[in-house]
C-alpha cells in the first residue's frame, strides 16, 4: 500500500506535513486488539448466561425457573447474582481507570496496553476454569482491570499516532474491533452452546486469545511521540515522529508537541486542573458522552441479546443466531462510520443516530407493550422478526454514531496537561454506567416490562438536544489546537475559557 501524502488540510484547520504510513496503520490495528478484548467480553457474557450448563452449575435457581416453572416472560433471568457476573467486570474497570491514567502518563501508552493484556489473560484463565461463583467473580475482576487499562490507553494511543486528517477513522478502529469482538463472541456462543457440559468454558477461555495477541503485538509497535516527549525522551520522540509520518521535516508538529508538553509540565496536579472552569468543556462533554452512550440501551441489548430474543419467543439456538445477525450489522455499520466520520463530521452522525435509535426503540416498545404479556404467550413469528429487525436498525444507528464517537471525541478534545486524567474520567464514567445498566437491566425488564424501551427512548431525546446545542464539531482540528479552534469559538463553552492563563496554545501555521 503506497503512503498518501498529507501536506495540509483546509485553510481553517491546516495539517502538519506527513504521510499516512503503513506502519501507523499496523500500529493502529495491533492497538485496536484492546477493543477486541472488550467487545468479546460484551458479546460472550449474554450468551454464556443463557446456556443451561452454565446456569445449572452456578445459578441453579435461575435454571429451575427457566426449565420447570411457568415464568413471567419479562422475568426469566431476573437474578442479582447472575447480573453481578456480568457487571462486576465494569466495577473493576471503573477502579482501574484512575490507576491506569497515572500508569499511562508515567510508563507510556504502549506499556499500559501490555499490562492490560496480562490482566485480561489472567481473568480468562480464572473464569474459564471456575469451579464456584467466587472464582468466576474474581476472574471477572481481573478482566475488568484489563478493560480499564486498555480503554484508557488505546484511544489515546490511536489519537496521538494518527495524522489529524484521518484521526477519526483511525480512532474508530478501536470501536470497530469492539464490534468484531462482539460478533466473534456471538459466533462462538452459537457453536459452543451445543457442546455439553463444557461449552461455556470454551467460550470464556477464548477471551485469552485477543489479550495474547495484544501483548505480543505491542512488542512490535512504538510508543507515541507525545508520550515519549512528555517523559523527556525528546530525541527518541522526534525519531519516532519522523518514522510514523514518513517524512524528515516534522519540525512544525514536533514544536507543537513540545510546546504542549511544556505546558503540561506546569500542571503538577492534572486532576486538580480538571476541576477548574477552563477544563470544564471537555470534561463535561467527555462524561456526558459516556453516560449517554450507556443510556441508549445498547449494552443492555448487546449483553443480553440472547436473553432478550428468548423473551420474545425464540428458542435458545435461534436467539443466539439472532445475536450473530445483530453482531454482523454492528460490524458493517461501524465500517460506515470509519468512512464518514472525517467527511460529514461528528455532529451529523450523532444526530442521525439519535433519530434512528429513537424510532426503533419506540417501535420495539409498542410491539412488546401491545402483544407480549407477562405470562402465557410469546410474540407471533412475524412480530418477533420485526423486533429483531428493529434491534438491527437500532444497533446500526448506534454503531455509526454514539458507539465510536463516544470514545473518539473524549480522546481528542483534552489538552495534553489533562489528557490522561480527563480520559480517565471518561473511561470511569463509561464503566460506572455500564455497571449500573448491566446490573439493573434484567430487573428493570422484569418490572418495567416493555416500557423499558420508552425509558431508553426518552434518554435518546435528551442526547439529541445536548448534541444540537452543546457539542461542537471537531472534525479535522489538530489535537493540540482544540482550545483555540473549538472551545474558544463555541457560543456557550467560550465563557469558560476567559481564565485560561496556564497554557498558551500552539499557533499552527
Amino acid at each position: 500500500m503506497a503512503p498518501a501524502v498529507v501536506v495540509c488540510g483546509s485553510g481553517e484547520n491546516p495539517e502538519f506535513e506527513g504521510r499516512i504510513t503503513v506502519y501507523v496503520i499496523v500500529c493502529a490495528i495491533i492497538a485496536a486488539f484492546g477493543g477486541l478484548m472488550f467487545g468479546y467480553d460484551i458479546g460472550i457474557s449474554g450468551g454464556v448466561t443463557s446456556m443451561d450448563d452454565f446456569l445449572e452449575k452456578f445459578f441453579p435457581a435461575v435454571y429451575r425457573k427457566k426449565r420447570h416453572a411457568l415464568p413471567n416472560n419479562y422475568c426469566k433471568y431476573d437474578n442479582q447474582s447472575l447480573q453481578l457476573f456480568t457487571s462486576s467486570l465494569y466495577l473493576a474497570a471503573l477502579s482501574a481507570s484512575f490507576i491506569a491514567s497515572k500508569v499511562c502518563s508515567e510508563a507510556g501508552r504502549k506499556h499500559t496496553m501490555q499490562i492490560a493484556s496480562v490482566f485480561f489473560f489472567t481473568g480468562a484463565i480464572l473464569t474459564s476454569g471456575g469451579v464456584n461463583i467466587e472464582m468466576l467473580i474474581f476472574g471477572r475482576i481481573f478482566l475488568g482491570f484489563g478493560v480499564g487499562f486498555a480503554n484508557q490507553a488505546v484511544p489515546l494511543f490511536l489519537s496521538e499516532m494518527a495524522p489529524s486528517r484521518i484521526r477519526g477513522a483511525l480512532n474508530i478502529s478501536f470501536q470497530l474491533f469492539i464490534t468484531i469482538g462482539i460478533l466473534i463472541a456471538n459466533l462462538i456462543n452459537y457453536f459452543t452452546s451445543n457442546i455439553h457440559p463444557y461449552g461455556w468454558r470454551i467460550s470464556l477461555a477464548i477471551a485469552g486469545l485477543p489479550a495474547l495477541m495484544l501483548c505480543l503485538g505491542s512488542i512490535l509497535i512504538c510508543e507515541t511521540p507525545t508520550s515519549l516527549i512528555e517523559r523527556n525522551k525528546v530525541e527518541k520522540g522526534i525519531k519516532v515522529l519522523r518514522k510514523i509520518r514518513g517524512v524528515e521535516d516534522v519540525d512544525d508538529e514536533f514544536d507543537s508537541i513540545l510546546n504542549a508538553c511544556e505546558m503540561a509540565r506546569k500542571v503538577k496536579d492534572p486532576f486538580r486542573k480538571l476541576m477548574k472552569p477552563v477544563s470544564r468543556p471537555p470534561l463535561v462533554i467527555a462524561i456526558c458522552l459516556q453516560v449517554f452512550q450507556q443510556f441508549t440501551g445498547i449494552n443492555a441489548i448487546m449483553f443480553y441479546a440472547p436473553v432478550l430474543f428468548q423473551t420474545v419467543g425464540f428458542g435458545n439456538q435461534a436467539a443466539l443466531l439472532s445475536s450473530v445477525i445483530t453482531g454482523l450489522v454492528n460490524v458493517f455499520s461501524t465500517v460506515v462510520s470509519v468512512y464518514l466520520v472525517d467527511t460529514v463530521g461528528r455532529r451529523f452522525l450523532l444526530l442521525e443516530g439519535c433519530v434512528q435509535m429513537f424510532i426503533s426503540q419506540i417501535i420495539i416498545g409498542i410491539i412488546l407493550l401491545k402483544d407480549l404479556k407477562p405470562v402465557g404467550n410469546d410474540l407471533s413469528k412475524g412480530e418477533a422478526i420485526i423486533v429483531v429487525m428493529m434491534v438491527c436498525v437500532f444497533v446500526m444507528g448506534f454503531a455509526w454514531s454514539w458507539g465510536p464517537l463516544g470514545w473518539l471525541i473524549p480522546s481528542e478534545t483534552f489538552p495534553l496537561e489533562t489528557r490522561s486524567a480527563g480520559f480517565a474520567f471518561a473511561v470511569s464514567s463509561n464503566m460506572l454506567f455500564t455497571f449500573v445498566v448491566a446490573q439493573a437491566f434484567l430487573s428493570m425488564l422484569c418490572r418495567m416490562q416493555a416500557r423499558i424501551f420508552f425509558f431508553f427512548a426518552g434518554w435518546i431525546v435528551i442526547m439529541g438536544v445536548f448534541t444540537w446545542f452543546l457539542l461542537p464539531e471537531t472534525k479535522g482540528v489538530p489535537v493540540d489546537s482544540m482550545v483555540d479552534k473549538v472551545w474558544k469559538q463555541h457560543w456557550f463553552w467560550s465563557c469558560f475559557m476567559a481564565d485560561d492563563d496556564l497554557r498558551t496554545d500552539v499557533k499552527v501555521v
